[in-house]
């Protein structure tokens, strides 16, 4: 029972624990608001600033940064000057009321300088470190004489290096302060902006000297609590740079403070070496880093004294809430909270782009749908279009006949239709009326050979008009098969870019360690893609890697571990001498060898065939012949126009039967000549050896598979004859050895005293004693010359292509390396 009651708190208990820590994480978001709204708008972070760098000293005399600090939030946020002023003064009034009133008159001087050379000044923050480096040498000279009745040389000198430290920390604001000023920051700090905090904040620091608080210096927890906040946030580099600059300021400001470098330095080097352990860890180096610091000639009590403020600077770290460290993590490159916000932001920017490349094809796709909508009532515009022919008839012949109201009022379907049946034998007949019709409209009509001559000539009109607007409406269907492609080739590169890189650390890591154990070099290993034929692995190599081992020993040792043909896909030496990047992608199943035999009609130099092998993306070969109508010159650009077509649409990712219908359209809109040209386009896809055969007006192909011979044919116009068709396509699934021929009717109708072609074809293929694609082409280009006589009678040309399993030249290794189910 006990148990039972024990299995059923836990859970509440758990509940309710998470609940609490979500309340506390809300609370503490909400804290952080409302302070980002009383520190950073309300101005009192710059007052805080302002107070404690208006009693800052350096070397115990100079007094550099009221005026710098000052004057960068006059140009940065001018609607938080007044508060600056007032804090800077508030700071002094702590030191003495000569420094107040030297710190206030100096603000009070530029202030008067800038409004009066604000105006004329294009560009004042190159002039700005200038005129504080001036002021602050000439107010340091000033208060020098006032206080002594002379100026020395020595006063010169102070005046010159306060000025330089001015002119400095004038620069150094200018980059530090927007980074304190703006509500939400989105960029990441570069490394410039990230020193140029840190001395801002140390120079703050500076302004608690000589506070303490129970015989503790509040500057020492401070300054530790700093670096405590930078190690663990960015680790060792940043903690000890931290630790380094505060403590250089702080030594400038206080030479008794030296020491406290090498602490501050060590602290953050230590500490962001122990950020694993999280916060303790990094306490846990303050501590040591104390005790080592501590333990050379300070005392017993410096020590304890010392040990007693890190103690306190870790318990204000432990204070720390995680939202604030995080916050900062986020703006510090090389953290996981940057690295987390930069994913996130990228995240963001694919999703924005991918949603605007969907808009973009649904546009393209509504385009679409607008250009393949019908004409709505085509059947009354027809007849509209009739009525209009007619009346055009009937206002230069009727309109005048006494029998008007006779045959129009009394009998108007027998006219209209007698005109109609003239209008359409004339159509049908090229010109010529048949007798019959002729002999019934005379019986009906007074001046029938004037209505029949109106007729014949409006008929050339109409016509003209008919054949324009069916030009116009292919374009209509042409343009709406383009936006279509258009639009499903953008909506795949949406997908594509939605597609997120998988994390895979744990299997890089794998790779690596397989790579090293065999004593290879490999610095880093990216993977992008695990996908059975898809893997995508990008490594770096040495520069020594030059002599094959990428290709020799690498790859196959990818293969074994991926269980699949892993290849070298491309290497780029990133500069002259250094390491080499390289691609592996998985190797294609199978592989296409092609040999090619082209001859032109009579031996000429010009043939009217054309040909091209594509190789398309997503592992597709295609392969692709075109046959122009006649020989020569017009022939060849007709067939080579269709292939550069066809070749453009394909690799923009198209789908086959559109470009193959776009094709059609454009060649047969493009001119009124009747020059027409074949297609016969092979698509293979290498991955698992189906293909696709669309064969516009071509002579048939044939597979050959040992003994056996398949013919491949399909029933299509040639392209350019007319503007709408539709391709069939045929589909066969090839195996590893299959040949494929492909040719042009020179060379499938080229033999002579031969009655059936396919069938002798078929004969000489199966005859062939080779498997060698070029060999055949030759062959089969040879026996088809010799049957006719030694005679070219037309344009031939033979492809064949050889389907082979893809092995690589350097295969998997057999090793005992962990195969993919460990990946």
């Amino acid at each position: 029972m006990e148990k039972a009651e024990r299995n059923l708190v836990e859970p509440v208990q758990n509940i309710n624990m998470n609940q609490t820590r979500a309340r506390f994480s809300k609370g503490m978001e909400f804290l952080l608001k409302k302070s980002e709204v009383l520190f950073i708008q309300k101005g009192l972070l710059i007052f805080i600033i302002g107070f404690l760098l208006g009693r800052a000293f350096i070397l115990s005399q100079l007094t550099p940064f009221s005026l710098p600090f000052f004057a960068a939030v006059l140009m940065l946020k001018k609607q938080h000057a007044p508060i600056a002023l007032i804090g800077v003064v508030s700071g002094a009034i702590t030191i003495s009321f000569g420094h107040t009133a030297h710190s206030f008159l100096l603000s009070l001087a530029f202030l008067l300088f800038f409004k009066i050379t604000k105006q004329g000044k294009r560009n004042p923050y190159r002039s700005l470190p200038l005129a504080i480096f001036t002021f602050t040498l000439i107010g340091k000279i000033t208060a020098a004489f006032i206080n002594n009745g002379f100026i020395s040389l020595y006063d010169i000198m102070m005046g010159s290096v306060e000025g330089c430290l001015a002119f400095i920390l004038t620069l150094i604001f200018l980059q530090s302060i927007p980074l304190l000023a703006v509500k939400k920051r989105k960029q990441a700090l570069k490394t410039e902006e990230i020193v140029c905090l840190i001395i801002l904040l140390a120079s703050v620091m500076t302004g608690t000297i000589g506070w303490t608080l129970y015989g503790v210096s509040i500057e020492h927890v401070m300054s530790r609590y700093l670096v405590l906040i930078f190690a663990f946030v960015a680790g060792a580099t940043v903690g000890s740079t931290v630790g380094v600059v505060t403590g250089l300021i702080f030594s400038l400001a206080n030479i008794s403070s030296f020491f406290h470098m090498s602490l501050l330095a060590f602290s953050g080097l230590l500490g962001g070496l122990l950020k694993e352990g999280k916060k303790p860890g990094v306490a846990i180096g303050l501590f040591i880093s104390t005790l080592l610091i501590g333990m050379y000639g300070q005392g017993e009590g410096t020590l304890v004294k010392s040990l007693y403020e890190s103690f306190a600077a870790i318990v204000l770290f432990f204070l720390t809430p995680k939202v604030l460290t995080s916050r900062i993590a986020k703006y510090i490159p090389g953290t996981t909270e940057y690295a987390h916000e930069q994913q996130l932001y990228m995240r963001k920017v694919r999703d924005v782009t991918a949603k605007r490349v969907n808009q973009f094809s649904a546009v393209f796709e509504a385009l679409s749908h607008s250009f393949q909508q019908n004409e709505i009532g085509d059947e009354e515009d027809e007849n509209k279009e009739l009525d209009y022919f007619l009346s055009n008839v009937t206002e230069k012949t009727c309109q005048t006949c006494f029998k008007k109201d006779y045959c129009w009022a009394k009998n108007f379907n027998t006219t209209y239709d007698g005109m109609s049946k003239i209008m359409q034998d004339l159509e049908n007949n090229d010109g010529q009326l048949s007798q019959k019709v002729k002999r019934d409209w005379s019986k009906h009509c007074t001046r029938s050979n004037q209505v029949i001559e109106a007729i014949r000539h409006e008929l050339s009109f109409y016509q003209a008009n008919q054949k324009l607007k069916r030009q116009v409406k292919e374009s209509r269907k042409l343009v709406a098969n383009q936006l279509q492609g258009v639009s499903e080739v953008m909506g795949n590169f949406a997908r594509e870019i939605q597609r997120e890189r998988e994390n895979h650390e744990a299997q890089e890591e794998q790779i690596l360690d397989a790579l090293q154990s065999f004593g290879l070099d490999v610095s880093q290993v990216e993977i992008f893609s695990l996908t059975q034929g898809n893997v995508d692995i990008e490594m770096t190599v040495p520069s020594n890697y030059a002599n094959g081992e990428c290709e020799k020993l690498i790859a196959p040792l990818l293969s074994d571990i991926c269980g699949e043909n892993i290849v070298v896909q491309q290497k780029e030496q990133l500069f002259l001498g250094g390491d080499i990047h390289v691609i592996f992608r998985s190797s294609k199943r199978f592989t296409v060898s092609v040999g090619v035999a082209h001859a032109a009609k009579d031996g000429g130099l010009v043939s009217g065939d054309s040909y091209s092998t594509i190789e398309l993306g997503m592992g597709k070969y295609a392969i692709a012949i075109s046959d122009g109508m006649g020989n020569g010159e017009r022939a060849h650009h007709e067939s080579n126009e269709t292939l550069q077509l066809l070749r453009k649409i394909l690799l923009s990712g198209i789908e086959e039967k559109v470009a193959i219908k776009s094709v059609n359209s454009i060649l047969s809109l493009r001119t009124t000549d009747e020059i027409f040209s074949t297609l016969d386009l092979a698509i293979i896809d290498l991955q698992d050896a189906s293909s696709r055969f669309l064969k516009i007006g071509s002579t048939p192909s044939f597979i050959k598979r040992g003994n056996q011979v398949k013919k491949i044919q399909a029933s299509n116009l040639p392209i350019g004859i007319i503007q709408e068709f539709e391709v069939d396509v045929v589909s066969e699934q090839l195996k590893a050895g299959d040949l494929l021929v492909m040719m042009s009717d020179g060379v499938f109708e080229g033999p002579r005293h031969v009655e059936n072609y396919e069938l002798w074809m078929k004969r000489k293929l199966k005859e062939l004693q080779t498997d060698e694609p070029q060999e055949i082409a030759d062959l089969i280009m040879e026996e088809v010359i010799r049957s006719g006589t030694g005679e070219i009678k037309d344009d031939m040309t033979i492809i064949v292509a050889k389907l082979q399993h893809n092995t690589p030249k350097w295969a998997a290794i057999p090793l005992n390396i962990t195969k993919r189910k460990a990946l």
